[in-house]
């Protein structure tokens, strides 16, 4: 553990990172951002910095090209008092290579079922893949999840050294008014994220539900979702006070992935009044225990979760969202790091 008391040099290492778009990505420039207004010297290092190429399968994210040896020169240029490695990627992979040759001490955090993603796009099982994941982090110190219920699996699965880390919402950005007018028969069902085959749009889409159907994003499968659903809105990605006004105009958010490990825009839907639909998985089901109030509902049959999220209380959806601060979530982070010469 650092030094409580103690201004800190805190590198992150991330294969996620702007210009993507994703939770990942906002995660770490908020924390990024609260750390530097705790006094502590905070930066991370992404794929931006290298030469890269186009992720197979999905273009738009940029994977770095043999960074160990230019990576590494960064990192003891910046001269961290903790470093901390955020994805399993090429940066990732370099990171963990240089901490281990130097006797170096770093932490880990679990963002993103890649099993699942790879099992999705090519039908292989994820268990290799999850045995390889168990040995890049059990070489680290401490691997951060975002739930108790990931905590349990990863557990079940034989990782070991797990720390709790949550999330947080921007509740001046995120906020209940003004409403997006839609100008659609109401309810309206909103899906805000990423495009694409993990996230399991296809089952929001194919419900037969009253109203009409929102989504909210870019990526890979945008196009072909357009062209097969014919009577969707598709908006395209929006950003700042656009984004706000669309989860506020919305009567029910709905999140169909069964792979996230968190969600984020569960909480900013919630944070502008917007109960959510899901399925009982790690994330939705984490989120929206303990409420005072409904704020939406979880089920396996998602259909009958959205119709039921129409009873929910919007003003408890808000109060909800209001206990996941990002000043929290970048304490825990810090509390959670460990000194670089361990």
């Amino acid at each position: 553990m650092l030094a409580p008391t103690a201004s800190h040099r805190i590198l992150i290492v991330s294969d996620a990172w702007k210009p993507q778009v994703n939770g990942v990505v906002r995660t770490l420039a908020t924390v990024v951002g609260e750390l530097s207004a705790m006094g502590h010297v905070a930066e991370v290092i992404g794929p931006d910095r290298f030469r890269t190429l186009p992720c197979p399968t999905y273009p738009d994210i940029r994977l770095s090209l043999l960074p160990g040896r230019r990576l590494g020169r960064m990192i003891e240029d910046f001269a961290p008092d903790a470093l901390h490695i955020a994805t399993e990627g090429p940066l990732g992979l370099a990171a963990r290579a240089w901490a281990r040759r130097h006797g170096r001490s770093f932490t880990t955090a679990f963002h993103t079922r890649f099993p699942e993603y790879v099992q999705a796009r090519t039908g292989l099982p994820p268990r290799a893949l999850y045995a390889w994941l168990r040995r890049f982090h059990g070489t680290g110190q401490g691997i951060m999840v975002a739930t108790e219920s990931l905590r349990q699996e990863l557990a079940g699965l034989g990782f070991s050294n797990i720390r709790s880390w949550s999330r947080g919402v921007d509740l001046d950005m995120f906020h209940p008014f003004p409403r997006e007018d839609w100008a659609l028969p109401r309810p309206v069902f909103l899906y805000v994220g990423r495009v694409a085959v993990e996230k399991n749009i296809g089952a929001f889409l194919d419900l037969d539900l009253p109203g009409s159907k929102v989504v909210v994003g870019g990526g890979p499968q945008l196009a072909a979702l357009q062209r097969r659903y014919k009577g969707v809105h598709f908006t395209g990605p929006r950003h700042g006070a656009a984004l706000a006004r669309a989860y506020a105009g919305a009567d029910v958010f709905v999140f169909p992935s069964l792979t996230d490990t968190f969600g984020l825009v569960i909480l900013e839907a919630l944070a502008c009044g917007t109960p959510v639909a899901a399925f009982p998985v790690t994330g939705p089901k984490d989120v929206l225990a303990d409420a005072a109030g409904v704020i939406g509902a979880v089920d396996a049959d998602l259909r009958s979760a959205a119709l039921a999220a129409l009873a929910a209380d919007r003003d408890a959806c808000r109060a909800h969202a209001e206990r996941y601060g990002w000043r929290a979530c970048a304490e825990t982070f810090l509390a959670n790091l460990v000194p670089l010469a361990g």
